[in-house]
């Protein structure tokens, strides 16, 4: 049974509309703050307060989404410290380079992560990275579900922050002693790793790990993803990352299968082109890389708004949308929706119409088929 769409008005809109411009840096996020090393990074939280252990870091859209997405910032040479996660951390690097590395001691393997490219660290695995690029370098990440359960950072970065007056207790509570902050009674702090769980946890290699890293050269690009790709005006290519997402191509696969919590794709498209009138039922945020793009929502009384360079969107889930490049070059923009199944997409009628018009229709799985093989419901 389908749902009735949502309906988005101006003050919704721009609620949900995430400028480059608004991004809003935490110095203070996390333990290693005041590690010599470590001490110039720069945190960020649009969608969802993500790790960060600061209860003032600055959060863009708290509204659940079933992931979150924030971005680090350091200056080169700049590292961030070993850690794990209970959940997916994916890092989008957006721009610069980075050395990203992991094990126990950091010495497990590394692997350098370029402009464009897009890497799925495993759970369960000490990790942490460093600006060897130029000082703007930004490196977006996204973390899967809305309770990502924190991080457990490495025993000789909690010994380095004692050393430095920060504490951290088991709630997620920075505790600041050369500010004044004086440990809870009620709450214990963390310890560090015992070395028994340390040599429980997983172990991947260098060639193992290259295959969660997704770089441009490895993008595979589908020229015709979706219903409206046969109708004017929906020329639009897609390259699955993560998951399946919402390819409607049969044969389509993406680099990385397990369960994230959400997925991830790059979509791209001429100047005029774009996805035509459609919605989800998912949560959906729209993050652009390359060029302007104009996303429109609702059928009727419609509301839109022109997304920059490295702006977003969090798109309602059942909300109509359409996505246009606007700009005068090929636009490219990243997808990412909630939850680890397929992303069914509902077409506009008119979408639906002009694409049996080219002879082609959605099959019973959701697939584009040709129009005069696919039965039409029978009343």
């Amino acid at each position: 049974m389908q749902q009735e769409p949502v309906r988005v008005d101006e003050h919704e809109l721009a609620r949900r509309t995430i400028r480059r411009s608004d991004f809003v840096s935490c110095a203070q996020a996390f333990i290693d703050c005041r590690t010599p090393g470590s001490d110039r990074k720069e945190n960020y939280a649009m969608i969802g307060p993500g790790v960060s252990q600061n209860s003032k870091q600055a959060i863009n859209l708290r509204e659940p989404h079933g992931y979150n997405i924030g971005a680090a910032a350091m200056p080169h040479g700049v590292t961030n410290n070993l850690h794990l996660h209970f959940t997916a951390e994916v890092f989008l690097c957006f721009r610069g380079e980075y050395l990203l590395r992991w094990g126990a001691d950091g010495d497990e393997g590394e692997l350098v992560l370029r402009e464009g490219d897009i890497a799925s660290i495993p759970t369960w695995i000490f990790r942490g990275f460093t600006n060897i690029g130029p000082d703007d370098g930004f490196l977006f990440t996204s973390l899967g579900h809305d309770d990502t359960g924190g991080i457990i950072w490495g025993p000789s970065v909690l010994r380095e922050a004692a050393g430095h007056g920060l504490h951290l207790t088991e709630d997620g509570q920075l505790i600041d002693t050369v500010a004044g902050d004086e440990p809870p009674d009620e709450v214990e702090l963390v310890r560090p790793v015992s070395d028994e769980h340390i040599d429980r946890l997983r172990s991947f290699s260098t060639e193992k790990m290259r295959r969660r890293v997704v770089t441009q050269d490895d993008l595979e690009w589908c020229s015709h993803p979706f219903l409206c790709s046969s109708v004017t005006g929906g020329e639009t290519e897609l390259a699955l990352v993560i998951g399946f997402g919402m390819t409607e191509d049969l044969d389509q696969e993406p680099r990385i299968h397990n369960p994230h919590g959400h997925n991830l794709a790059w979509l791209r498209a001429a100047p005029g082109a774009g996805m035509l009138g459609h919605r989800v039922d998912e949560t959906q945020v729209l993050m652009v890389k390359e060029g302007r793009w104009e996303v429109t929502l609702n059928d009727h009384d419609q509301v839109g708004v022109e997304l920059g360079e490295w702006d977003m969107l969090s798109v309602p889930p059942g909300s109509w949308r359409s996505i246009r490049n606007v700009g005068e070059d090929t636009g490219k923009l990243l997808v990412i929706n909630s939850g680890d199944g397929r992303v069914r997409p509902r077409w506009d009628e008119e979408v639906v119409k002009s694409a049996a018009d080219s002879g082609y229709s959605i099959d019973h799985n959701g697939y584009v088929a040709p129009y005069a093989l696919v039965p039409r419901n029978r009343g």
